[in-house]
């Protein structure tokens, strides 16, 4: 009996080492796939990411971020790379939340481990992003009261994803009940400058009055303010939007600017909980809720000197 007693200790003493070692896995290569580093949005994931990155697993930890324009056939392509690259933990802005999700599945079958950043992705292990229905909500409602509950307004929309459809929905709670009329709100500006002036441009020639705009992103916004400059229509009287990116944090310091309000995000500290959470999953520690929420809070005009901002990181 003592003989088995001893043996008994050594196995229990060896299969802790064993998982001592499986807890001590190194993070040595990490990718990043965003969906446009022309926006610096998503610049600001990718030094989230990489800071994260060498914080946890030292200097010599490989971050490459690529960018996709929003294009699936793309970012699967990007991902496939990742896979043969044989990365440690993939961070994923998905283009298509549910056409992403055979490649995201393959990546956690070949040992990669998968976040999902910003946006919903069918298949990956955690998701971190922003409270995007607060997001629509608090910029919403600055519309509301500017207007005193009453008036016409565009939706300049972006991209089906999970992070734009929220957004828009708790835009919509905001005016649940009031006398905002919603004139437009399926345009698709693809979240980008030119496809908010784009945009906007054809919603003013197309209704005769419209006296505030919500757009999902900060450059489709900037866009959208473009555009009414140049049509010189004085009915507009504010844009409001979601991001608290640094070219809304000027237009809302600058007088001469109808940009009312953004609700702030923080991609930085996205990218940064991604890569912790994702060096977790890595080591055995699976978070105690696979979706976190980031709040979103509104930034205008009065409060704009108090912001941090993106560039604080």
């Amino acid at each position: 009996m003592k003989r088995q007693a001893v043996f008994a200790c050594i196995a229990a003493f060896a299969f802790s080492l064993a998982a001592s070692a499986q807890a001590a896995r190194t993070l040595r290569s990490v990718g990043v796939a965003v969906s446009d580093l022309a926006n610096p949005y998503f610049v600001a994931i990718g030094k989230g990411a990489d800071d994260a990155a060498k914080k946890v697993g030292g200097a010599k930890v490989r971050v490459t971020t690529v960018s996709s324009k929003y294009d699936l056939n793309t970012q699967v392509g990007q991902i496939e790379n990742f896979i043969a690259n044989k990365v440690d933990i993939l961070i994923v802005n998905a283009s298509d939340p549910k056409g992403i999700a055979p490649v995201l599945q393959k990546a956690r079958n070949a040992g990669i481990v998968v976040i999902a950043v910003d946006v919903g992705a069918d298949n990956a292990n955690a998701t971190i992003m922003s409270d995007n229905t607060m997001a629509g909500t608090e910029s919403c409602k600055r519309i509301v009261e500017r207007l005193h509950g009453k008036g016409n307004v565009v939706i300049v929309n972006g991209p089906p994803v999970t992070a734009v459809i929220a957004r828009v929905a708790g835009c919509k709670q905001a005016f649940a009940g009031t006398g905002i009329r919603i004139v437009s709100d399926n345009q698709d500006a693809k979240g980008s400058l030119d496809g908010g002036m784009e945009v906007m441009t054809n919603l003013l020639i197309a209704h005769r009055r419209i006296d505030a705009v919500f757009a999902i992103n900060d450059p489709s916004a900037i866009g959208a303010e473009l555009a009414v400059k140049q049509a010189g229509r004085p009915d507009v009287q504010m844009v409001a939007s979601v991001d608290g990116a640094p070219d809304a944090e000027a237009a809302l310091r600058s007088k001469n600017s109808i940009f009312a309000v953004t609700t702030a995000q923080d991609p930085y500290k996205m990218a940064t909980m991604a890569v912790e959470i994702g060096y977790g999953i890595m080591n055995g520690k699976r978070p105690a809720n696979p979706v976190v929420l980031i709040p979103t809070p509104a930034i205008t005009k009065d409060n704009v000197a108090a912001y941090k901002g993106w560039a604080s990181h």
